[in-house]
Protein backbone atom coordinates (compact mmCIF):
# COMPACT_ATOMS: atom_id res chain seq x y z
CA UNK A 1 0.00 0.00 0.00
CA UNK A 2 1.10 3.60 0.08
CA UNK A 3 4.22 3.76 2.07
CA UNK A 4 7.60 5.26 1.93
CA UNK A 5 9.34 2.03 2.09
CA UNK A 6 10.75 0.76 -1.09
CA UNK A 7 10.70 -2.73 0.01
CA UNK A 8 8.74 -4.56 -2.57
CA UNK A 9 5.66 -5.49 -0.81
CA UNK A 10 3.25 -5.90 -3.55
CA UNK A 11 0.58 -4.32 -1.55
CA UNK A 12 -1.65 -1.89 -3.11
CA UNK A 13 -0.67 1.56 -2.71
CA UNK A 14 1.47 1.69 0.28
CA UNK A 15 3.22 -1.54 0.30
CA UNK A 16 6.67 -2.04 1.60
CA UNK A 17 8.64 -2.48 -1.42
CA UNK A 18 9.29 -0.48 -4.40
CA UNK A 19 9.98 -3.29 -6.72
CA UNK A 20 7.54 -2.14 -9.26
CA UNK A 21 8.92 1.24 -8.90
CA UNK A 22 10.39 2.13 -12.17
CA UNK A 23 9.39 -0.81 -14.17
CA UNK A 24 9.12 0.21 -17.78
CA UNK A 25 9.66 3.84 -16.91
CA UNK A 26 13.18 3.05 -15.90
CA UNK A 27 13.61 1.22 -19.14
CA UNK A 28 12.54 4.31 -20.99
CA UNK A 29 15.02 6.40 -19.10
CA UNK A 30 17.87 3.95 -18.99
CA UNK A 31 18.94 2.46 -22.24
CA UNK A 32 18.25 -1.02 -21.10
CA UNK A 33 19.72 -0.13 -17.86
CA UNK A 34 23.30 0.77 -18.00
CA UNK A 35 24.05 4.13 -19.41
CA UNK A 36 21.78 6.96 -18.75
CA UNK A 37 19.74 7.95 -21.68
CA UNK A 38 20.45 11.57 -22.47
CA UNK A 39 17.34 12.83 -20.87
CA UNK A 40 14.85 11.99 -23.51
CA UNK A 41 11.98 11.67 -21.15
CA UNK A 42 10.40 12.39 -17.90
CA UNK A 43 12.48 14.63 -15.80
CA UNK A 44 9.76 17.10 -15.47
CA UNK A 45 8.29 17.80 -12.11
CA UNK A 46 5.41 20.00 -11.19
CA UNK A 47 5.09 20.72 -7.49
CA UNK A 48 3.40 24.03 -7.33
CA UNK A 49 5.74 26.95 -7.44
CA UNK A 50 8.63 25.26 -5.70
CA UNK A 51 11.22 22.90 -6.97
CA UNK A 52 11.35 19.86 -4.75
CA UNK A 53 11.71 16.14 -4.69
CA UNK A 54 9.30 14.02 -6.63
CA UNK A 55 7.80 11.05 -4.84
CA UNK A 56 6.34 8.11 -6.68
CA UNK A 57 3.78 5.61 -5.48
CA UNK A 58 3.65 1.99 -6.55
CA UNK A 59 0.48 0.13 -5.74
CA UNK A 60 -0.71 -3.05 -7.39
CA UNK A 61 -4.40 -2.32 -6.91
CA UNK A 62 -4.40 1.33 -7.94
CA UNK A 63 -2.28 0.63 -11.00
CA UNK A 64 -4.56 -2.29 -11.91
CA UNK A 65 -7.60 -0.01 -11.71
CA UNK A 66 -6.07 2.86 -13.68
CA UNK A 67 -4.72 0.57 -16.38
CA UNK A 68 -8.16 -1.00 -16.69
CA UNK A 69 -9.62 2.46 -17.31
CA UNK A 70 -6.88 3.34 -19.79
CA UNK A 71 -6.93 0.13 -21.82
CA UNK A 72 -9.86 1.01 -24.13
CA UNK A 73 -8.40 4.49 -24.65
CA UNK A 74 -5.00 3.12 -25.62
CA UNK A 75 -6.67 0.63 -27.93
CA UNK A 76 -8.73 3.37 -29.60
CA UNK A 77 -5.56 5.43 -30.05
CA UNK A 78 -3.60 2.55 -31.54
CA UNK A 79 -1.11 2.86 -28.69
CA UNK A 80 0.63 -0.21 -27.29
CA UNK A 81 -0.54 -0.23 -23.67
CA UNK A 82 2.49 -2.25 -22.62
CA UNK A 83 4.74 0.53 -23.86
CA UNK A 84 3.04 3.23 -21.79
CA UNK A 85 4.25 3.74 -18.24
CA UNK A 86 1.66 5.20 -15.90
CA UNK A 87 3.56 6.80 -13.04
CA UNK A 88 1.80 7.92 -9.88
CA UNK A 89 3.25 11.01 -8.23
CA UNK A 90 2.51 11.50 -4.55
CA UNK A 91 1.69 15.17 -4.33
CA UNK A 92 -1.50 17.00 -3.37
CA UNK A 93 -1.33 18.82 -6.68
CA UNK A 94 -3.90 18.66 -9.46
CA UNK A 95 -1.82 17.68 -12.45
CA UNK A 96 -1.07 15.08 -15.09
CA UNK A 97 1.30 15.16 -18.02
CA UNK A 98 3.20 13.03 -20.47
CA UNK A 99 6.95 13.08 -20.96
CA UNK A 100 9.49 11.18 -22.94
CA UNK A 101 6.91 10.11 -25.46
CA UNK A 102 5.02 7.41 -23.55
CA UNK A 103 5.36 8.16 -19.84
CA UNK A 104 2.12 9.36 -18.28
CA UNK A 105 2.46 11.03 -14.87
CA UNK A 106 -0.68 11.29 -12.72
CA UNK A 107 -0.65 13.12 -9.40
CA UNK A 108 -2.50 11.84 -6.37
CA UNK A 109 -4.01 15.31 -6.02
CA UNK A 110 -5.68 14.89 -9.38
CA UNK A 111 -7.01 11.47 -8.42
CA UNK A 112 -8.52 12.96 -5.28
CA UNK A 113 -9.97 15.92 -7.16
CA UNK A 114 -11.79 13.79 -9.72
CA UNK A 115 -15.35 13.02 -8.65
CA UNK A 116 -15.79 9.90 -10.73
CA UNK A 117 -13.89 7.59 -13.07
CA UNK A 118 -15.23 9.38 -16.15
CA UNK A 119 -13.32 12.51 -15.16
CA UNK A 120 -10.08 10.59 -14.73
CA UNK A 121 -10.58 8.73 -18.00
CA UNK A 122 -11.21 12.04 -19.75
CA UNK A 123 -7.89 13.39 -18.49
CA UNK A 124 -6.11 10.20 -19.53
CA UNK A 125 -7.70 10.37 -22.97
CA UNK A 126 -6.35 13.91 -23.34
CA UNK A 127 -2.87 12.81 -22.25
CA UNK A 128 -3.06 9.89 -24.66
CA UNK A 129 -3.75 12.49 -27.34
CA UNK A 130 -0.34 13.97 -26.54
CA UNK A 131 1.24 10.52 -26.78
CA UNK A 132 -0.45 9.65 -30.06
CA UNK A 133 0.39 13.09 -31.42
CA UNK A 134 4.04 12.79 -30.54
CA UNK A 135 3.98 16.02 -28.58
CA UNK A 136 7.19 16.81 -26.78
CA UNK A 137 8.19 18.53 -23.63
CA UNK A 138 8.01 22.30 -23.68
CA UNK A 139 11.27 22.68 -25.47
CA UNK A 140 14.76 21.39 -25.96
CA UNK A 141 16.09 23.84 -23.39
CA UNK A 142 13.89 22.35 -20.69
CA UNK A 143 15.09 18.89 -21.65
CA UNK A 144 18.71 19.91 -21.53
CA UNK A 145 18.27 21.68 -18.21
CA UNK A 146 17.00 18.44 -16.71
CA UNK A 147 20.43 16.90 -16.51
CA UNK A 148 21.23 13.25 -16.81
CA UNK A 149 22.60 13.44 -13.28
CA UNK A 150 19.27 14.64 -11.95
CA UNK A 151 17.50 11.87 -13.78
CA UNK A 152 19.88 9.28 -12.44
CA UNK A 153 19.36 10.59 -8.94
CA UNK A 154 15.64 10.17 -9.45
CA UNK A 155 15.98 6.59 -10.58
CA UNK A 156 18.49 5.67 -7.90
CA UNK A 157 16.13 7.11 -5.34
CA UNK A 158 13.96 4.12 -6.02
CA UNK A 159 16.71 1.71 -5.12
CA UNK A 160 17.68 3.73 -2.07
CA UNK A 161 14.14 3.82 -0.81
CA UNK A 162 13.78 0.12 -1.30
CA UNK A 163 17.03 -0.69 0.38
CA UNK A 164 16.27 1.56 3.34
CA UNK A 165 13.55 -0.80 4.56
CA UNK A 166 11.92 2.05 6.40
CA UNK A 167 8.44 0.97 7.42
CA UNK A 168 5.47 2.96 6.39
CA UNK A 169 2.23 2.45 4.65
CA UNK A 170 1.30 0.01 2.09
CA UNK A 171 2.15 1.21 -1.32
CA UNK A 172 5.52 2.17 -2.32
CA UNK A 173 6.35 5.78 -2.21
CA UNK A 174 9.68 6.35 -3.80
CA UNK A 175 11.65 9.49 -3.44
CA UNK A 176 12.99 10.68 -6.71
CA UNK A 177 16.20 12.62 -6.72
CA UNK A 178 16.95 16.26 -7.03
CA UNK A 179 14.14 18.77 -7.17
CA UNK A 180 13.13 19.99 -10.56
CA UNK A 181 12.67 23.73 -10.81
CA UNK A 182 9.47 25.03 -12.23
CA UNK A 183 11.18 26.12 -15.41
CA UNK A 184 11.75 22.43 -16.19
CA UNK A 185 8.05 21.60 -16.10
CA UNK A 186 6.18 20.24 -19.01
CA UNK A 187 4.08 22.76 -20.80
CA UNK A 188 2.26 22.47 -24.06
CA UNK A 189 1.14 25.17 -26.40
CA UNK A 190 -2.51 25.97 -26.72
CA UNK A 191 -2.41 24.47 -30.20
CA UNK A 192 -1.12 21.20 -28.85
CA UNK A 193 -3.69 21.26 -26.07
CA UNK A 194 -6.50 21.70 -28.55
CA UNK A 195 -5.10 18.91 -30.68
CA UNK A 196 -4.85 16.60 -27.66
CA UNK A 197 -8.43 17.50 -26.68
CA UNK A 198 -9.71 16.60 -30.15
CA UNK A 199 -7.77 13.34 -30.22
CA UNK A 200 -8.88 12.43 -26.70
CA UNK A 201 -12.53 13.01 -27.54
CA UNK A 202 -12.12 10.89 -30.64
CA UNK A 203 -10.60 8.08 -28.58
CA UNK A 204 -13.44 8.31 -26.05
CA UNK A 205 -16.01 8.08 -28.85
CA UNK A 206 -14.23 5.08 -30.36
CA UNK A 207 -14.20 3.42 -26.93
CA UNK A 208 -17.90 4.30 -26.47
CA UNK A 209 -17.20 6.38 -23.37
CA UNK A 210 -18.82 9.75 -22.67
CA UNK A 211 -16.79 12.96 -22.80
CA UNK A 212 -18.91 14.30 -19.95
CA UNK A 213 -16.21 13.55 -17.41
CA UNK A 214 -13.58 15.51 -19.30
CA UNK A 215 -15.95 18.45 -19.74
CA UNK A 216 -16.79 18.44 -16.04
CA UNK A 217 -13.14 18.29 -15.05
CA UNK A 218 -12.24 21.25 -17.27
CA UNK A 219 -15.20 23.22 -15.95
CA UNK A 220 -13.91 22.63 -12.43
CA UNK A 221 -10.75 24.45 -13.41
CA UNK A 222 -12.50 27.22 -15.31
CA UNK A 223 -11.34 30.64 -14.24
CA UNK A 224 -7.93 29.45 -13.11
CA UNK A 225 -6.13 31.49 -15.74
CA UNK A 226 -7.63 34.65 -14.26
CA UNK A 227 -5.63 34.01 -11.10
CA UNK A 228 -1.99 34.97 -10.59
CA UNK A 229 0.33 32.24 -11.85
CA UNK A 230 1.41 31.25 -8.36
CA UNK A 231 -2.20 30.61 -7.37
CA UNK A 232 -3.23 28.55 -10.37
CA UNK A 233 -3.46 24.77 -10.05
CA UNK A 234 -0.60 22.96 -11.70
CA UNK A 235 -2.81 21.47 -14.40
CA UNK A 236 -3.67 24.85 -15.86
CA UNK A 237 -0.02 25.91 -15.91
CA UNK A 238 1.08 22.82 -17.79
CA UNK A 239 -2.10 22.65 -19.88
CA UNK A 240 -3.13 26.18 -20.88
CA UNK A 241 -6.87 26.23 -20.32
CA UNK A 242 -9.13 28.54 -22.30
CA UNK A 243 -12.87 28.95 -22.53
CA UNK A 244 -12.61 27.97 -26.19
CA UNK A 245 -11.26 24.57 -25.18
CA UNK A 246 -14.03 24.07 -22.65
CA UNK A 247 -16.65 25.13 -25.19
CA UNK A 248 -15.24 22.76 -27.80
CA UNK A 249 -15.47 19.81 -25.40
CA UNK A 250 -18.98 20.80 -24.32
CA UNK A 251 -20.09 21.11 -27.96
CA UNK A 252 -18.62 17.70 -28.77
CA UNK A 253 -20.49 16.18 -25.84
CA UNK A 254 -23.82 17.55 -26.97
CA UNK A 255 -23.36 16.01 -30.42
CA UNK A 256 -21.81 12.71 -29.38
CA UNK A 257 -23.81 9.50 -29.72
CA UNK A 258 -22.06 8.35 -26.55
CA UNK A 259 -23.12 11.33 -24.48
CA UNK A 260 -24.61 9.14 -21.74
CA UNK A 261 -22.23 6.19 -21.99
CA UNK A 262 -20.92 6.12 -18.44
CA UNK A 263 -18.39 3.54 -17.30
CA UNK A 264 -20.80 1.76 -15.02
CA UNK A 265 -21.13 0.72 -11.37
CA UNK A 266 -18.07 -1.54 -11.25
CA UNK A 267 -15.76 1.22 -12.46
CA UNK A 268 -17.39 3.64 -10.02
CA UNK A 269 -16.89 1.29 -7.10
CA UNK A 270 -13.26 0.78 -8.09
CA UNK A 271 -12.73 4.51 -8.18
CA UNK A 272 -14.28 4.97 -4.75
CA UNK A 273 -11.90 2.35 -3.37
CA UNK A 274 -8.95 3.98 -5.08
CA UNK A 275 -9.75 7.31 -3.44
CA UNK A 276 -10.43 5.69 -0.08
CA UNK A 277 -7.10 3.92 -0.18
CA UNK A 278 -5.23 7.06 -1.10
CA UNK A 279 -6.69 9.14 1.68
CA UNK A 280 -6.26 6.31 4.18
CA UNK A 281 -2.57 6.02 3.43
CA UNK A 282 -1.70 9.64 2.81
CA UNK A 283 -4.03 11.39 5.26
CA UNK A 284 -5.17 8.86 7.88
CA UNK A 285 -6.62 11.43 10.28
CA UNK A 286 -8.68 12.92 7.46
CA UNK A 287 -9.82 9.46 6.40
CA UNK A 288 -11.15 8.69 9.86
CA UNK A 289 -13.09 11.98 9.82
CA UNK A 290 -14.35 11.56 6.28
CA UNK A 291 -15.46 7.94 6.54
CA UNK A 292 -17.83 7.50 9.46
CA UNK A 293 -17.90 4.21 11.40
CA UNK A 294 -21.59 4.15 10.52
CA UNK A 295 -20.70 3.85 6.83
CA UNK A 296 -20.61 0.11 6.11
CA UNK A 297 -19.58 0.44 2.46
CA UNK A 298 -16.40 -1.31 1.33
CA UNK A 299 -14.60 1.95 0.44
CA UNK A 300 -15.35 3.42 3.86
CA UNK A 301 -14.26 0.30 5.72
CA UNK A 302 -11.16 0.09 3.54
CA UNK A 303 -10.18 3.70 4.28
CA UNK A 304 -10.70 3.25 8.03
CA UNK A 305 -8.75 -0.01 8.17
CA UNK A 306 -5.82 1.55 6.35
CA UNK A 307 -5.95 4.74 8.40
CA UNK A 308 -5.97 2.80 11.68
CA UNK A 309 -3.01 0.72 10.49
CA UNK A 310 -1.17 3.87 9.46
CA UNK A 311 -1.73 5.29 12.92
CA UNK A 312 -0.34 2.14 14.52
CA UNK A 313 -3.67 0.89 15.86
CA UNK A 314 -3.41 -2.76 14.85
CA UNK A 315 -5.89 -3.82 17.53
CA UNK A 316 -8.64 -2.22 15.49
CA UNK A 317 -7.10 -2.35 12.03
CA UNK A 318 -6.59 -6.12 11.74
CA UNK A 319 -10.19 -7.07 12.61
CA UNK A 320 -11.40 -4.58 10.04
CA UNK A 321 -9.09 -6.05 7.41
CA UNK A 322 -10.35 -9.52 8.31
CA UNK A 323 -13.90 -8.25 7.90
CA UNK A 324 -13.04 -6.97 4.44
CA UNK A 325 -11.58 -10.35 3.54
CA UNK A 326 -14.74 -12.05 4.81
CA UNK A 327 -16.80 -9.77 2.56
CA UNK A 328 -14.61 -10.44 -0.49
CA UNK A 329 -12.59 -13.63 0.04
CA UNK A 330 -11.26 -13.51 -3.51
CA UNK A 331 -9.86 -9.98 -3.37
CA UNK A 332 -6.03 -10.28 -3.57
CA UNK A 333 -5.48 -6.71 -2.38
CA UNK A 334 -7.15 -7.25 0.98
CA UNK A 335 -4.82 -10.19 1.62
CA UNK A 336 -1.88 -8.14 0.47
CA UNK A 337 -2.81 -5.40 2.93
CA UNK A 338 -3.01 -7.89 5.78
CA UNK A 339 0.35 -9.40 4.83
CA UNK A 340 1.94 -6.00 4.76
CA UNK A 341 0.50 -4.92 8.08
CA UNK A 342 1.75 -8.10 9.75
CA UNK A 343 5.17 -8.00 8.15
CA UNK A 344 5.77 -4.39 9.00
CA UNK A 345 4.96 -5.15 12.61
CA UNK A 346 7.50 -7.96 12.98
CA UNK A 347 4.93 -10.71 12.51
CA UNK A 348 6.63 -12.09 9.43
CA UNK A 349 5.62 -15.72 9.89
CA UNK A 350 1.96 -14.70 10.11
CA UNK A 351 2.27 -12.54 6.98
CA UNK A 352 3.15 -15.47 4.74
CA UNK A 353 -0.34 -16.99 4.51
CA UNK A 354 -2.11 -13.79 3.38
CA UNK A 355 0.74 -12.96 1.01
CA UNK A 356 0.57 -16.43 -0.52
CA UNK A 357 -3.16 -16.10 -0.91
CA UNK A 358 -2.79 -12.75 -2.68
CA UNK A 359 -0.42 -14.35 -5.20
CA UNK A 360 -2.75 -17.33 -5.65
CA UNK A 361 -5.53 -14.91 -6.55
CA UNK A 362 -3.40 -12.73 -8.84
CA UNK A 363 -0.43 -14.82 -10.00
CA UNK A 364 0.51 -12.49 -12.84
CA UNK A 365 1.39 -9.60 -10.52
CA UNK A 366 5.12 -9.09 -10.17
CA UNK A 367 4.50 -6.71 -7.29
CA UNK A 368 2.60 -9.28 -5.28
CA UNK A 369 5.19 -11.93 -6.03
CA UNK A 370 7.98 -9.62 -4.96
CA UNK A 371 6.21 -8.84 -1.69
CA UNK A 372 5.75 -12.52 -0.93
CA UNK A 373 9.38 -13.26 -1.80
CA UNK A 374 10.58 -10.57 0.56
CA UNK A 375 8.44 -11.93 3.39
CA UNK A 376 9.74 -15.46 2.73
CA UNK A 377 13.34 -14.29 2.92
CA UNK A 378 12.69 -12.21 6.02
CA UNK A 379 11.24 -15.27 7.72
CA UNK A 380 14.81 -16.67 7.84
CA UNK A 381 13.49 -20.14 7.14
CA UNK A 382 15.89 -22.09 4.89
CA UNK A 383 13.03 -24.31 3.73
CA UNK A 384 11.33 -21.45 1.85
CA UNK A 385 14.37 -20.03 0.00
CA UNK A 386 13.55 -21.94 -3.19
CA UNK A 387 9.97 -20.67 -3.02
CA UNK A 388 11.22 -17.11 -2.69
CA UNK A 389 13.58 -17.51 -5.64
CA UNK A 390 10.75 -18.96 -7.72
CA UNK A 391 8.62 -15.88 -7.14
CA UNK A 392 11.56 -13.57 -7.73
CA UNK A 393 12.28 -15.23 -11.05
CA UNK A 394 8.77 -14.28 -12.15
CA UNK A 395 8.89 -10.81 -10.60
CA UNK A 396 12.21 -9.84 -12.20
CA UNK A 397 10.87 -10.73 -15.63
CA UNK A 398 8.30 -7.97 -15.12
CA UNK A 399 10.53 -5.66 -13.12
CA UNK A 400 13.97 -6.16 -14.61
CA UNK A 401 14.99 -2.62 -13.72
CA UNK A 402 14.24 -2.95 -10.00
CA UNK A 403 17.47 -2.84 -7.97
CA UNK A 404 15.63 -4.03 -4.90
CA UNK A 405 14.33 -7.20 -6.51
CA UNK A 406 17.79 -8.11 -7.73
CA UNK A 407 19.15 -7.52 -4.23
CA UNK A 408 16.55 -9.98 -2.95
CA UNK A 409 17.66 -12.47 -5.60
CA UNK A 410 21.25 -12.05 -4.46
CA UNK A 411 20.16 -12.61 -0.87
CA UNK A 412 18.32 -15.78 -1.78
CA UNK A 413 21.24 -17.26 -3.71
CA UNK A 414 23.61 -16.19 -0.96
CA UNK A 415 21.67 -18.29 1.51
CA UNK A 416 22.10 -21.22 -0.86
CA UNK A 417 25.85 -20.53 -0.99
CA UNK A 418 25.76 -20.09 -4.76
CA UNK A 419 28.33 -17.34 -5.24
CA UNK A 420 28.04 -17.43 -9.02
CA UNK A 421 24.35 -16.59 -8.94
CA UNK A 422 24.96 -13.98 -6.24
CA UNK A 423 27.44 -12.28 -8.57
CA UNK A 424 24.99 -12.48 -11.44
CA UNK A 425 22.17 -10.93 -9.37
CA UNK A 426 24.49 -8.17 -8.16
CA UNK A 427 25.44 -7.47 -11.77
CA UNK A 428 21.75 -7.11 -12.65
CA UNK A 429 21.27 -4.82 -9.65
CA UNK A 430 24.16 -2.67 -10.83
CA UNK A 431 22.69 -2.53 -14.32
CA UNK A 432 19.38 -1.34 -12.88
CA UNK A 433 21.23 1.37 -10.96
CA UNK A 434 23.34 2.46 -13.92
CA UNK A 435 26.53 1.46 -12.06
CA UNK A 436 28.77 0.32 -14.92
CA UNK A 437 31.85 -0.47 -12.86
CA UNK A 438 30.02 -2.81 -10.52
CA UNK A 439 28.03 -4.32 -13.38
CA UNK A 440 31.28 -5.13 -15.17
CA UNK A 441 33.10 -6.58 -12.13
CA UNK A 442 30.14 -8.68 -10.99
CA UNK A 443 29.39 -9.98 -14.47
CA UNK A 444 33.05 -10.99 -14.83
CA UNK A 445 32.84 -12.75 -11.50
CA UNK A 446 29.60 -14.49 -12.44
CA UNK A 447 31.12 -15.69 -15.71
CA UNK A 448 34.06 -17.21 -13.85
CA UNK A 449 31.91 -18.96 -11.26
CA UNK A 450 28.89 -20.17 -13.24
CA UNK A 451 28.80 -23.21 -15.55
CA UNK A 452 29.50 -22.23 -19.16
CA UNK A 453 26.29 -22.03 -21.14
CA UNK A 454 24.00 -21.71 -18.12
CA UNK A 455 21.37 -18.95 -18.23
CA UNK A 456 23.18 -16.83 -15.64
CA UNK A 457 26.49 -17.26 -17.43
CA UNK A 458 24.95 -16.18 -20.75
CA UNK A 459 23.25 -13.16 -19.22
CA UNK A 460 26.50 -12.17 -17.48
CA UNK A 461 28.13 -12.10 -20.91
CA UNK A 462 25.29 -9.93 -22.21
CA UNK A 463 25.75 -7.49 -19.33
CA UNK A 464 29.47 -7.22 -19.93
CA UNK A 465 28.89 -6.63 -23.63
CA UNK A 466 26.41 -3.87 -22.89
CA UNK A 467 28.80 -2.22 -20.47
CA UNK A 468 31.74 -2.46 -22.85
CA UNK A 469 29.87 -0.98 -25.81
CA UNK A 470 28.41 2.06 -24.05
Amino acid sequence: MLERRDVVKANSLFRRGGNEVVRRWASALLALALPLVPMAAATAQESGSRGQQMEFIRDAEIEHIIRGYAQPIFQAAGVDSEAVDIILVQEDVINAFVAGGQNMFIYTGLLQECDNPEQLVGVMAHETGHIAGGHLIRGRDAMENASAEALLAMILGVGAAIASGQPGAAATVITGGTGMAENNLLAFSRTQEGSADAAGMRFLDTAHITTQGFRDFLQKLAGQELLPANRQVAYTRTHPLTQDRIDAVADHLENSPWKNAMLGPVATEQFQRLKAKLVGFLHPALALRRYSPNDASIPARYARAIALYRQGNLTEALPQIDALIAREPKNPFFYELKGQVLMENQRVAESLAPYRRSVDLMPDSGLLRGALAQALLESNNPRVIDEALHHLQFATRQERNSPFLWRLVATGWGRKNNEGMVAYALAEEAVAKGDRATARSQSDRAERLLPAGSPGWLRAQDIRAIVDTR
